[in-house]
């Protein structure tokens, strides 16, 4: 028996009853149906021959499964010479019958739309697009080379025909995008590649989202920022408190947003829109947006040493040319 076909001793997974594996490519052969006996991965039924069309909108008879599993068990695949080969070239005249894990070791084509229809090595379509890849062109998702010309296995963007890619590396890339973010990793073209890679055999999941959004792995990234990260904050109902305007109105960095600060606690007036953390200001740069209205400033500063304590704290973020640009007077005080 052949590796691909091993299985390990000691696993109790059931085998799918047409292509004969316990564990096949999700991408390709999607995931696994048990019901009344039967274990069948979707896709082998889709594709095994005529299954698909007896097919109602209540599903497939089981004694329809039955008879088709019965029939595979007569047929040897082409690829790998095992028995239960369910799928047949679609080409009149063509006897050549596969299992689907089988289909990419022999070159075959399976659509997976419309009819799933199934071709083999000799009648397979081929991509139209007259491009040759230059001298040492690699996989834009591999970055191993492509090799001197288009083939079965290296596949062509057909609207920019700039794009190069192994067919293995491109069938990833839906898997996680699903269909209606798949495009063109180059050009980012949609409708034109999308309906290529299908024609080529290429399975594109109907998942409206990406895949690492389903199971919320980046949930937090997507969490809004809720609490004053001023050195003293001043609110006394404390850091996490946000109201909608006043004083205690949180405003986030304009940057990153992933710090904030009260108006108070920052001593910004109710007409400053926006603000910039420390880290994203960056010390020693001169920023040309005010982050600080130096008259409302000094209407919080009691005394003269508080002003004076107000004014080192700018020239320590060296912003202390907006003070002349507000008009304030420095006089007795250095840039250096």
């Amino acid at each position: 028996m052949s590796a691909r076909k091993r299985k390990a001793p000691d696993s109790m997974e059931q085998a799918c009853m047409l292509c004969r594996r316990a564990e096949a490519d999700p991408d390709v052969c999607g995931h696994k149906l048990e019901k009344r006996g039967l274990c069948a991965h979707v896709f082998c039924l889709y594709f095994a021959n005529r299954i698909f069309q007896q097919g109602s909108r209540e599903g497939v008879c089981v004694e329809d499964i039955r008879r088709t599993v019965k029939r595979a068990a007569q047929k040897h695949c082409f690829v790998c010479g095992e028995s239960g080969a369910a799928i047949t070239c679609r080409e009149t005249g063509c006897n050549r019958s596969f299992h689907l894990p089988c289909a990419v070791e022999g070159g075959c084509v399976t659509q997976f739309f419309g009819l799933y229809r199934s071709f083999c090595w000799e009648h397979r379509p081929e991509q139209a697009v007259e491009a040759a890849p230059e001298e040492n062109t690699t996989c834009l998702i591999c970055l191993d080379p492509v090799g001197d010309r288009k083939s079965y296995h290296a596949m062509v963007c057909p609207a920019c025909k700039h794009a190069w890619f192994h067919r293995g590396c491109i069938q990833v890339q839906p898997s996680h995008t699903g269909f209606f973010s798949f495009c063109c990793p180059h050009c980012q073209n949609e409708y034109r590649f999308l309906m290529e890679m299908l024609t080529m055999g290429i399975r594109i999941p109907r998942r409206r989202g990406l895949s690492w959004e389903e199971d919320g792995a980046y949930e937090e990234l997507y969490e809004r920022h809720s609490r004053c990260d001023a050195r003293e904050c001043l609110c006394p109902a404390g850091r996490e408190q946000a109201d909608e305007e006043g004083p205690w109105q949180l405003l986030l960095c304009c940057s990153c947003a992933a710090e904030g600060t009260h108006r108070r606690c920052s001593y910004l007036r109710n007409s400053t829109a926006s603000w910039e953390c420390d880290s994203c200001a960056g010390l020693g740069t001169d920023l040309d947006a005010p982050t600080l209205d130096f008259a409302f400033l000094f209407s919080y500063s009691g005394c003269a040493r508080d002003t004076v304590w107000f004014l080192s704290w700018c020239r320590r973020r060296r912003i202390i040319q907006r003070s002349r640009r507000c008009g304030v007077n420095e006089k007795g005080f250095s840039d250096d």
